[in-house]
């Protein structure tokens, strides 16, 4: 068994974690990308808008 280790060598950290936290589920408010996307385009514009006014 050890020796069939050291064959294969070590495994790469690769996305392991990241993979189980976007797995669990959490409480609290489910927002759509899209829609946060949207926001935050507006946000930009109207503060834009009010700096030239």
């Amino acid at each position: 068994m050890s020796r069939k280790r050291k064959d294969q060598g070590p495994m790469p950290a690769g996305s392991a974690g990241l993979l189980r936290f976007f797995e669990e589920e959490t409480e609290g408010i489910k927002v759509r990308p899209e829609l946060l996307m949207a926001l935050s385009v507006g946000l930009i514009v109207v503060s834009i808008l009010g700096k030239i006014f």
